[in-house]
């Protein structure tokens, strides 16, 4: 059982991340969840979710959510640091903070302390199109170590649902946190 802290941004696709939560729930891993005040407001958009924190608890009992000003979470710390921290979808405003090293928040100091801890960095980033700003940022945080993972969805594996267009950016996620799936095959795989 690992421990995993998933951001949600304020990014459109707030699926991607509640998909995410339910597959490392269901296999039993610890799962600390931090959404942004501007993520709530997309999520309520997109998926009318009230309720949320409940909603989301109920997945595991490993799911903890924390408020995004709580500067007492433990994972903040390198010496507490999780497996993998994903933002999933990832703002370009917080790609930017991610990739200049500003940690005002608890889900900017936790992607911060994957870097520097050596830890698995994954951001989703949700936005179309990019500016020369969204790229450079994106460069600067690969070269720093994280993943950039943009949600664009393949259609080799033959999507029949939106389900399963999201599934497979949650399953690219679950490939490089090394942990097996069945949310799509891959290329020519029977």
């Amino acid at each position: 059982m690992a421990n995993f802290v998933i951001g949600i941004t304020g990014a459109s696709g707030t699926i991607y991340g509640i998909r995410l939560i339910q597959e490392l729930g269901r296999r039993k891993h610890n799962v600390d969840v931090v959404i942004t005040s501007a993520g709530k407001k997309v999520m309520m958009e997109e998926i009318g979710v009230s309720g949320l924190e409940h909603k989301l608890a109920e997945i595991s009992l490993n799911v903890k959510i924390w408020e995004n000003d709580n500067f007492e979470a433990p994972f903040m710390s390198g010496s507490n640091a999780p497996e993998a921290v994903v933002i999933i979808p990832c703002s370009m405003g917080k790609l930017a903070a991610v990739a200049n090293g500003i940690s005002g928040n608890l889900l900017e100091r936790i992607a911060d302390v994957a870097l520097k801890e050596k830890r698995k960095l994954i951001l989703v980033a949700r936005e179309t199109p990019l500016s020369l700003i969204h790229l450079e940022n994106m460069v600067k945080a690969a070269k720093a170590g994280a993943t950039i993972l943009p949600a664009m969805p393949a259609f080799y594996h033959h999507p029949e649902t939106i389900n399963d267009m999201v599934d497979f950016i949650v399953g690219k996620v679950l490939n490089i946190l090394g942990i097996e799936h069945k949310l799509f095959k891959g290329w020519r795989k029977e």
